[in-house]
């Protein structure tokens, strides 16, 4: 079954604590599992990695045969279509990763949407750094 995945990274600081949030949800909306956790110190790029990295992990446990990435990083979803290369030493990793765990649950695809339609995946990522403030 195809799955949808909104991912989006959160830093404060960038540099800074950093977090992830997901939203995997079935092709009628419903939301089916999420991420919502601290990832320690990171730039804003990388969080933005682990954050489809483990998106995709919580797709694949529901069950995913096919997965539709969504994110509003540009740089995160230009690099994955091969419009941009992976020039950052630190991002080359979590590129290869991301990639494998998307080929490893079947046919993707990966699409920008504007960040007021990411606003579930950033919700998640923003909650686990204000759990970790208090």
């Amino acid at each position: 079954m195809k799955l949808i995945v909104y991912a989006d990274g959160a830093s404060r600081g960038n540099p800074g604590r950093a977090a992830i949030g997901a939203s995997v949800q079935d092709v009628s909306g419903a939301e089916l599992a999420t991420v919502s956790e601290t990832i320690g110190i990171a730039t804003n790029n990388q969080a933005e990695y682990r954050a489809a990295i483990e998106g995709v992990r919580a797709a694949r446990k529901a069950g995913a045969t096919g997965i539709e990435l969504r994110m509003d990083s540009e740089l995160v979803v230009r690099q994955l279509t091969g419009q941009y290369r992976v020039k950052n030493v630190a991002l080359q990793p979590l590129f290869a990763a991301l990639v494998q765990e998307l080929e490893a649950t079947g046919p993707y695809t990966v699409g920008h949407v504007p960040r007021a339609h990411n606003a579930r995946a950033d919700a998640l990522a923003n909650a686990a750094l204000d759990a970790a403030a208090e």
